[in-house]
């Protein structure tokens, strides 16, 4: 078995039962293939959690690229944003990464480090892509919005906090994603918005 499948392959075991739950015997059974074989690629649980936490932020980092359109103006880039970040909310296990920071916090630490990079330099280009396409206001202090957006994401990417009865994840950073276009957009870029506003919506609250 070609190794990237198979880190493909026990990440979707992680994120549907979550990592402590998945022995290496379940990896093993459900490949296909023998332990031995499995330890011929890792050497223990530990490397191969590590390896495909990696994996998995890579291909995140390539589908994140693809909702970049040249031809998509800002505003709609993050149309694109929030429908996928939608999608990996409804597929992903809760406990997937609340057993990545109680068993293994360096590497919590780590990929929640890179996590944060990435959406810095994400959040910054399309603040200064938007001033350039004269939707987003040219006084802002990108520096500083970024930091705040990306600091606001953050701090309310709360499990226990979300698990509130009240609270319906997709609906709650939706609001975020409205809030943050009124924050920043001119009159040009609200009306595109306000255009554009029950697209969004109806792509929000579908099934």
């Amino acid at each position: 078995m070609e190794f990237d499948k198979l880190l493909k392959q026990t990440g979707n075991l992680y994120k549907n039962y979550g990592i402590r739950s998945v022995t290496m015997d379940d990896v093993a059974h459900e490949l296909g293939i023998s332990k031995k074989t499995l330890y011929q690629h890792v050497g223990d649980k530990t490397e191969l959690v590590r390896k495909v936490v990696f994996e998995i932020m890579k291909t995140e980092g390539e589908n994140f690229k693809r909702l970049v359109h040249p031809e998509a103006n800002a505003i709609e880039e993050l149309f694109h944003v929030n429908k996928h970040l939608k999608k990996m909310m409804k597929n992903v296990n809760a406990s997937f990464e609340y057993d990545l920071k109680k068993y293994y916090p360096d590497l919590f630490k780590q990929i929640r480090t890179r996590k944060i990079e990435n959406m810095f330099n994400s959040v910054k280009k399309n603040l200064e892509k938007g001033v350039k396409e004269g939707l987003y206001r040219k006084d802002l202090n990108i520096e500083y919005i970024t930091r705040y957006y990306v600091s606001r994401i953050e701090s309310s990417i709360d499990i226990e906090f979300l698990k509130s009865k009240e609270i319906v994840v997709s609906d709650f950073f939706y609001e975020i994603f409205i809030y943050h276009i009124r924050g920043v957009a001119n009159s040009n870029g609200i009306a595109f918005l306000e255009s554009h506003i029950e697209e969004i919506k109806n792509e929000n609250y579908a099934n």
